[in-house]
């Protein structure tokens, strides 16, 4: 079941087009990694989402409704962490707080004080004393107290420090185990690699990629390190072998996926004794497609 659904979605803001015909959907229950740098459309995708802006072309369906015209029915089942947080400064976070917990219709006083608690939040302070990660934490307690369908969360980790960081992903964790949808938008490539099902990636209004990492990571090469009994010859003769270094009888490279097994096959007749392969990480992923444009890697 799909909770959410993009069809060619176009936004164009004068003659600067921010999103260029993007399509993708969210299925129920799973975590979807949204990523790209500042200025790549991801912001100006969750706020089409979420019917604050409107669409210059294409569909959104939020729940089977359009996200424009339905957007208060919307709004009743999804939680939302902007990326940037403004609180008004003379309330106190707490207080700020009750507000948007308040505004849902709901009031789970025992969530909102764990919630407190686990993001280590003191919410007797006025808004104008915290700093950007505390800002963070009340927008992520105010989402997260309350029980949604879809959590929309932009950069939710943004000012915070390594270690509410952690507090964040283990709760994404639960809300996941719980069959709960999660739509991430983030630049920090460790969290959604931690936490997504699926990953889209952005790039100049367009979508380059969507798919699991497992099925994206065929895009790069694995990084291999091979340690043989005697001197291998004849590897100016394998195919889809690059970056080659050698010390000794050790050999480290980078190989094409769907050439792995020749090479392996090849370096065997020579005795292996130590073999480590380093699947591509999704920043490497991230990197090959905003330092080669998306195409083939460079030889």
């Amino acid at each position: 079941m799909n909770i959410l659904k993009v069809e060619n979605l176009t936004k164009k803001f004068g003659k600067l087009t921010a999103l260029d015909g993007i399509s993708f959907e969210l299925r129920k229950g799973e975590v979807y990694g949204f990523i790209g740098p500042n200025g790549a459309g991801k912001t100006t995708t969750i706020r089409s989402i979420l019917g604050i802006l409107k669409a210059t072309e294409g569909e959104i369906s939020v729940f089977d409704k359009d996200a424009w015209k339905d957007s208060v029915e919307i709004h009743k089942r999804v939680a939302f962490v902007p990326g940037e947080v403004s609180l008004w400064p003379n309330l106190t976070g707490g207080e700020v707080i009750d507000l948007f917990v308040k505004l849902r219709g709901a009031k789970n006083e025992i969530k909102r004080d764990e919630m407190i608690k686990r993001f280590d939040l003191d919410p007797t302070k006025k808004c104008r004393t915290y700093s950007k990660g505390n800002r963070q934490k009340v927008a992520l307690v105010a989402a997260l107290a309350v029980d949604a369908d879809l959590y929309v969360l932009d950069e939710p980790t943004s000012g915070l420090d390594p270690l509410m960081e952690k507090v964040f992903q283990e709760y994404i964790q639960e809300l996941k185990e719980a069959g709960k949808t999660v739509f991430l938008s983030s630049h920090i490539l460790s969290e959604v690699e931690k936490l997504c099902d699926r990953v889209t990636i952005i790039r100049e209004g367009k979508i380059i990629e969507t798919g699991s990492l497992k099925e994206l990571r065929h895009l790069i090469r694995n990084q291999i390190t091979v340690e043989t009994r005697i001197p291998v010859t004849g590897l100016d003769r394998v195919v889809g072998l690059y970056d080659l270094a050698v010390e000794g009888t050790v050999y480290s490279f980078q190989v094409d996926a769907d050439q792995l097994s020749s090479v392996i096959k090849h370096f065997n007749t020579f005795s292996i004794v130590n073999f480590e392969s380093m699947p591509p990480t999704l920043e490497d992923l991230f990197m090959h497609h905003y330092s080669n444009g998306g195409g083939k890697v460079d030889d």
